[in-house]
């Protein structure tokens, strides 16, 4: 089964269009995200443009704020805690990766943890692990959707998660221990991965290299999620981490490159940010 992240984001985005359009007669106004972006890189411009895309069609309002690559760190927090002043804000996320004179570390915590779609802010990713209440990281949120709704059961099974950032392998891994899955994070240069991949009946892979997963490292049968987007350093065309023609007819679900993790996670952050508002409109949430 290939899982299309395409179409499963699509019927979600419907259901929370169907919701928004209630928010201007109960709350007087719908979610607002804002969402900053420093600088020209083609693949941040093309995230910001499918966010705001995403937004329009469920009705939130977006609102996207350029700076040029030259803003210095003092003038994006002095940023940041504006929109965080400002009530008619209800998310806000900066788009990464920063120029390098930019502490991305300061930019995420100087966001207000109330207004985290991205749910990267150290309290948010404290409360994931203290299994508080949280905003959940948009990735590993719509990964684990999508394994709930292709019928993957994650109970009792084993999985291995390649890639231990905080955006997505380490709350991927704390997610998939919610399910009771029996997990292990690796990263590319764990000593004989293949041998610890192939016990996988879950395998989650987020680092960021072209085809790294080939078809000796995944078992029969396996359930394989590719979260990374590369160029193809042979054809030029996007594709995973894994090599997914080689595969593909090896696993029982599969998500593609592109088409599979990342429409969850922009279909996500709408969700987020309207969780965002309905929090802020209703505190007692």
């Amino acid at each position: 089964m290939i899982i299309s992240g395409k179409e499963l984001s699509a019927r979600l985005k419907t259901d929370m269009r169907d919701e928004v359009s209630a928010f201007p007669e109960k709350y007087g106004r719908v979610p607002h995200l804002v969402v900053i972006l420093v600088g020209d890189d083609p693949a941040s411009v093309s995230y910001v443009t499918g966010k705001a895309k995403a937004s329009e069609f469920v009705g939130i309002r977006n609102t996207t704020v350029r700076k040029p690559e030259t803003i210095t760190e003092e003038e994006l927090l002095a940023l940041i805690r504006q929109l965080n002043a400002d009530d008619t804000v209800d998310g806000i996320l900066v788009q990464l990766p920063l120029p390098k004179h930019i502490s991305e570390a300061k930019v995420i915590e100087a966001i207000d943890k109330s207004k985290d779609v991205d749910g990267f802010h150290p309290l948010n990713v404290a409360a994931l692990w203290q299994k508080q209440p949280c905003t959940l990281p948009c990735t590993p949120k719509g990964i684990i959707k999508m394994l709930k709704t292709a019928g993957v059961k994650i109970a009792g099974k084993r999985a291995v998660v390649i890639g231990r950032s905080n955006i997505v392998g380490l709350p991927v891994a704390k997610l998939l221990l919610d399910e009771n899955a029996t997990v292990t994070i690796a990263h590319s240069k764990t000593e004989d991965l293949p041998a610890l991949t192939r016990q996988a009946d879950i395998l989650v892979v987020a680092i960021g290299r072209p085809k790294f997963v080939t078809a000796d490292m995944v078992s029969d049968g396996a359930v394989v999620i590719d979260v990374g987007v590369n160029r193809d350093p042979e054809t030029g065309k996007l594709c995973g981490d894994v090599d997914f023609a080689a595969i593909e007819p090896k696993a029982s679900v599969i998500t593609p490159v592109p088409g599979g993790v990342g429409p969850m996670t922009i279909c996500c952050l709408m969700e987020n940010t309207i969780e965002c508002f309905l929090r802020r409109m209703k505190p007692s949430l």
